[in-house]
């Protein structure tokens, strides 16, 4: 599974995602919000994409729209609205082990800084943490293992032929057109591909 499938397989989960929609040119944005433009291609590589993180409404249908040109047709522009994350990280899950690395505010600081401020295991009935022990709340911690424990029960048949499932997520807020936050954090997961051994 790659992102471009990814995306659309967590449409279909009944994890909270990002609620992303296909751009496809005709749409008009609410100028009272700040968005997120990003892409998925169906084949080639799909790391380091284009894509515009908190911008204006203008500003993001101008990218979708150019990027609408360049793609291909089942090449996916998608949108939604921009979130400020409190703390974000990866949820690896096999057939019998689950990783979740967590670190401060943005996903980029793991997995473009290679910032960690969390590591957990649990594997074979012991769970081990390296790392900060208060990054997580008690509550924040067991819904990150409810989601593990739905991927393997709905994937297992899949780590078999196609290795882990990574998902990426955040504890995060929506904001405001001037980046204040909105509400309190909730999770929300952003993305979900299969990983190599």
């Amino acid at each position: 599974m790659n992102k471009l499938q990814g995306f659309w397989e967590l449409k279909t989960l009944i994890l909270p995602s990002v609620p992303w929609e296909r751009y496809t040119g005709s749409q008009t944005l609410d100028k009272n919000k700040l968005w997120t433009v990003r892409v998925a291609v169906l084949k080639g590589n799909d790391f380091n994409l284009p894509r515009k993180v908190g911008v204006t409404a203008d500003e993001a249908e101008a990218f979708a729209r150019n990027l609408l040109k360049t793609l291909g047709k089942n090449d996916l522009v998608i949108y939604y609205p921009y979130f400020i994350a409190q703390k974000s990280g990866t949820l690896q899950v096999d057939y019998s082990r689950t990783v979740i690395e967590g670190v401060d505010k943005d996903l980029w600081n793991l997995l473009t800084h290679n910032r960690r401020d969390i590591t957990v295991i649990q594997e074979k009935g012991e769970t081990n943490i390296y790392g900060d022990k208060n990054f997580f709340a008690p509550e924040e911690l067991e819904e990150l293992f409810g989601a593990a424990e739905y991927i393997r029960r709905r994937y297992r048949s899949a780590f078999i032929s196609d290795g882990p499932i990574l998902l990426e997520w955040s504890y995060a807020q929506e904001t405001d057109i001037s980046r204040n936050p909105i509400g309190e954090p909730r999770l929300v997961f952003i993305e979900m591909k299969t990983v190599r051994r």
